[in-house]
């Protein structure tokens, strides 16, 4: 197992992300909500909307999107309050983006309001693209065969990203 990157280059990322979302949505006048989903995710998205609220006036809210990711086309998909979401920028946010699939079916919940716009993050990209799915911001491309696995860590507030 090799790490990929360390606490302070994954602190950059999140930092530089926050950016430019922030950069990208200075209009955003109905709010944003920073959906993380279930595991890393919901980490994830709480550190870009804690960076979101230090460097923006966006009023910014959470909310986790809860799925099984070993099941994701039988689970069911919800998210963990309910929140208005019409009218609001709605920042869908997972640690890893490998084929797609889990951030699809993450969408479900958004499907029957009227939000401003959706945009995806991820810290890191794998390029293994086997659903229409891109995001909208991404930490770190990372070009890796279907058998190397990435493990995005989060734990006692020691970030890393390692490749194994």
């Amino acid at each position: 197992m090799s790490e990929v990157l360390n606490h302070k280059q994954v602190g950059q990322k999140i930092t530089r992300m926050a950016f430019e979302i922030y950069e990208r949505n200075l209009h955003a006048t109905g709010g944003m909500v920073v959906a993380g989903i279930t595991g890393m995710g919901t980490i994830l998205g709480h550190l870009i909307a804690t960076e979101l609220r230090k460097i923006s006036p966006l009023q910014v809210e959470e909310v986790e999107v809860i799925l099984d990711k070993q099941a994701v086309s039988t689970s069911e998909v919800m998210l963990s309050v309910d929140i208005p979401l019409k009218g609001k920028t709605i920042l869908l946010v997972d640690d890893v983006l490998n084929t797609g699939k889990t951030l699809v079916y993450a969408l479900k919940p958004f499907l029957g309001h009227e939000v401003e716009k959706m945009e995806i993050a991820v810290l890191v990209n794998r390029s293994h693209g086997l659903f229409p799915v891109k995001p909208d911001y991404t930490g770190f491309e990372l070009a890796t065969t279907f058998n190397e696995h990435i493990r995005v860590d989060f734990s006692d507030n020691s970030y890393a990203v390692h490749l194994h």
